[in-house]
């Protein structure tokens, strides 16, 4: 039986936090590309963040298992969040960070279509497949339409490609998510399930960037702050407590305040980085944007209608 429980009021204000956190990793990552790759950012942070966590296990004498079946199952997650940054680092190359964080966060939509065939607990409604639907048609606009600036600039071909890597991304993302919750992963703490991802993460995109050449570190005080940021306040502490949420909160739930991650990402990307937003991408991103609420909101509501129905059939006085 699946013990998960709706949002509360706790889940909405940590959501709140981390989706601000999180709009700020690609802000942070875009700044300081020319002291070093983005790849190569997140290996080192994913790895000193993976220390953090390991030693907050052992003092709390709850080491995750480096063998067995679990630690496969974890290795494999590892391997999916490696890609899935990967895919980030490369679509921050070509794309800005306004486009990766929009395209990035439809992670929720490939999740709940994902634990739609895998949960009877979390089967999608009418109104979920529409805002699904939705997303898609947003999707589909902003990849489809020609893309030119404000001043009627044609957009390069290679912001496309920026898109559909982050596109990518927010798929493995999703299907990162179905694999925590269909197996033992969800009962394990989330210390265990982060030290897995983080650790396999730094270990892959650490090799990646030794085999592709984008070693090169420019010391200055913007790297040093940002690669703290990054480890200790979005892969330690937002990523930690993401994972504990998806052990106590129904997945399909938590997305209800995530829209806010590319919200904010699109606004401080244009007031941080001076990131021109073509009026395709603003049209499409709004459309992705209404799918994920929909898709992520509409249990939610659901449950509050089904609530206040109730309360009024307990009010009604008896004939």
């Amino acid at each position: 039986m699946d013990h998960r429980k709706p949002l509360d009021l706790t889940a909405i204000g940590l959501m709140i936090g981390i989706c601000s956190i999180w709009a700020m990793q690609q802000i942070g990552l875009k700044a300081t590309e020319v002291y070093a790759s983005p790849i190569l950012q997140i290996g080192i942070r994913s790895g000193l963040a993976a220390i953090c966590i390991y030693v907050l296990s052992a003092f709390q004498q709850r080491r995750p298992a480096v063998l067995g079946q679990t630690a496969m199952i974890g290795a494999v997650t590892g391997l999916l969040f490696a890609l899935e940054f990967f895919l980030v680092g490369k679509a921050l190359k070509y794309s800005s960070a306004s486009h990766v964080v929009v395209f990035l966060y439809t992670a929720p939509v490939f999740a709940a279509l994902g634990l739609h065939l895998k949960l009877p607990t979390e089967r999608l409604s009418r109104i979920q497949w529409g805002g699904i639907l939705v997303a898609v048609i947003g999707i589909a606009y902003a990849f489809l339409m020609p893309a030119t600036d404000k001043s009627g600039t044609e957009v390069a071909a290679s912001t496309m490609l920026g898109d559909a890597m982050a596109l990518a991304a927010g798929a493995v993302w999703g299907a990162t998510t179905i694999l925590i919750r269909t197996t033992r992963l969800s009962d394990l703490p989330a210390t265990h399930t982060l030290f897995y991802q983080l650790s396999l993460t730094s270990i892959v995109l650490i090799v990646v960037s030794v085999l592709t050449l984008q070693t090169a570190i420019i010391p200055a005080a913007p790297l040093f702050w940002n690669l703290a940021f990054q480890t200790l306040i979005v892969a330690f502490s937002s990523f930690l407590c993401w994972f504990w949420m998806l052990t106590r909160y129904k997945a399909s739930q938590l997305g209800v305040f995530s829209f806010l991650t590319p919200l904010f990402g699109v606004i401080l990307g244009a007031l941080l980085l001076h990131e021109p937003l073509t009026h395709t991408f603003l049209t499409g991103a709004a459309g992705v944007l209404v799918g994920i609420i929909t898709v992520s909101a509409s249990p939610w509501v659901e449950r509050l209608r089904h609530a206040r129905g109730q309360s009024s059939k307990d009010q009604e006085i008896p004939a």
